[in-house]
């Protein structure tokens, strides 16, 4: 298992706070003690749905995001998950780069994985690309595929994009698409991933509700498992 978890892919709207979350409830799930980091500026979704586990970061502050590298060294056997809000690639870069941090992992045995969220638009492809441009065989990576933000692909495909990363040793995976009125009610409520499969919790889902959240989010677990394990 990669000790710190980037989840990223600059653009807004694309899913990666529902990355973010799925892993902070996979972890819970599993019995894996872990650390959450947030980086938007408002109330973001880790701090949100996992306030337990979970602290604010500036990604715009080296020294803030120092603490993760910190953290992360304190404990190698538990993973650091760090949630990136939009438009923070850049400053995520310049420290990765100014501090040589990929190498110092490499010195120190420890795993930098980062989870490239898409949606099925042009823009993820470009930002991909920018991504693998920069960092090339340098950095561990997943391309997240979210049928939530659109299920066609094919632009990925026709780009030659997924065959680069793949050549690269990206490993990919799916977040298949719910009933989005059952992920609006979750949102409305706070509910953690768990809490919305749970039954006399105030979420307001129903029976069959609760059971398909619980299937979408095996369905995720599976694939998760394909990633740290394979």
């Amino acid at each position: 298992m990669a000790d710190i978890h980037f989840v990223g892919g600059e653009k807004g709207g694309v899913g990666k706070s529902v990355m973010a979350r799925i892993l902070a409830q996979y972890f819970i799930d599993n019995n894996q003690p872990f650390l959450g980091f947030d980086t938007d500026k408002s109330h973001g979704a880790l701090l949100r749905f996992y306030s337990d586990y979970t602290s604010k970061v500036v990604a715009d502050q080296y020294e803030s995001l120092d603490s993760v590298i910190e953290a992360a060294t304190e404990d190698f056997e538990r993973p650091v998950l760090v949630d990136l809000a939009a438009q923070t690639q850049a400053s995520l870069t310049r420290w990765i780069e100014d501090s040589d941090l990929l190498g110092l992992a490499k010195e120190l045995g420890l795993g930098i994985r980062y989870w490239h969220v898409m949606d099925s638009g042009r823009d993820s492809v470009d930002l991909l690309r920018v991504l693998l441009d920069r960092f090339g065989a340098k950095l561990d990576y997943v391309l997240v595929l979210n049928q939530l933000r659109g299920d066609d692909f094919g632009i990925l495909k026709q780009s030659g994009q997924l065959r680069r990363a793949q050549e690269l040793g990206a490993n990919v995976m799916t977040i298949k698409r719910l009933h989005e009125a059952s992920m609006i009610k979750i949102d409305a409520t706070s509910s953690s991933f768990w809490a919305a499969t749970q039954s006399g919790i105030e979420h307001e889902l129903g029976l069959l509700e609760r059971q398909r959240v619980k299937m979408w989010l095996k369905s995720a677990y599976v694939e998760i498992d394909q990633v740290l394990q394979g």
